[in-house]
């Protein structure tokens, strides 16, 4: 019988190995991209947050510099030296970190997810994981310059040693590790773009409040929150680098707390980031 009067007899439905469907222009039909790994895409969102962030960005880390020194200008009147004197530095150095990291990405992430700038990004086949630690990691490089300056001109204004500010290569990453992941959080879990700001903004002044002024003068119950903090674990370890011999184990476990702090509050910041990225 010929393919014709098969054809016919089958009411013009092929059967057999003839009836699996053929892509056009006799091809094989395209495999789908794989999705893109996590490193190359980290890269990239880094690339592009750092790209489209620096111009809107360096005048408010001006401000936030200008902020720390003044802070420390003020308590020079009041602080002679000693260890006041290394918790007003540290804290003031931080706090730079923190008014980047976790007050200006709680903002940017608040604004995303009220102006649907979300949507853009599920469409792209990155891992949520990517856009989160790449945006958190493009806001914390702002932090370097100001965090140093304010560092070694607190170290002047107050007669410090500056021989162990190296240490800010590791307290700047971690601490802003920390504080980027809570901010990211705060900006995706709040309702409203509004909560985000002034979720943004409570966190940096408690980390302020609770960073810039020496521990042995708050109450128990502000203690409290102040251990709870994650920032204030990166001042106690700058601040002990202050010392002639620091405690370096001491110095280690600080810096030990911010990295814990900072992998799970990045880690709940992705999972905001898939919950707000689905609604």
């Amino acid at each position: 019988m010929s393919a014709v009067s098969a054809e016919a007899v089958t009411g013009g439905v092929r059967t057999g190995p003839e009836a699996e469907p053929r892509p056009r222009g006799g091809g094989e039909a395209a495999p789908l991209a794989p999705r893109a790994r996590l490193l190359p895409s980290l890269a990239a969102v880094y690339r592009a947050q750092l790209s489209r962030a620096r111009v809107a960005r360096i005048p408010l880390l001006f401000v936030a510099t200008f902020q720390s020194v003044g802070i420390m200008i003020l308590m020079r009147g009041v602080v002679d030296g000693g260890d006041e004197a290394r918790a007003v530095v540290a804290g003031s150095s931080v706090l730079v970190v923190a008014f980047v990291a976790l007050n200006l990405l709680a903002q940017y992430f608040g604004q995303l997810r009220a102006g649907g700038g979300l949507d853009h990004y599920a469409t792209l086949p990155v891992p949520p994981a990517a856009v989160v630690l790449g945006a958190a990691a493009a806001y914390a490089s702002f932090t370097v310059p100001g965090t140093a300056v304010t560092a070694v001109a607190g170290s002047v204004l107050f007669k410090l040693p500056l021989t162990h500010l190296w240490v800010l290569v590791a307290v700047i990453p971690l601490s802003g590790a920390a504080l980027a992941g809570l901010g990211a959080a705060l900006g995706l879990l709040a309702p409203r773009q509004e909560l985000a700001t002034l979720c943004g903004q409570l966190g940096m002044s408690a980390a302020l409040l609770l960073g810039v002024l020496p521990a042995a003068h708050l109450p128990a119950v502000l203690g409290l929150a102040r251990d709870l903090l994650p920032s204030t674990y990166g001042v106690e370890a700058l601040a002990r680098c202050f010392d002639a011999r620091p405690d370096w184990l001491a110095v280690a476990a600080d810096l030990g707390v911010c990295a814990a702090v900072g992998v799970v509050s990045l880690a709940a910041a992705t999972w905001a980031y898939r919950r707000a990225a689905v609604r």
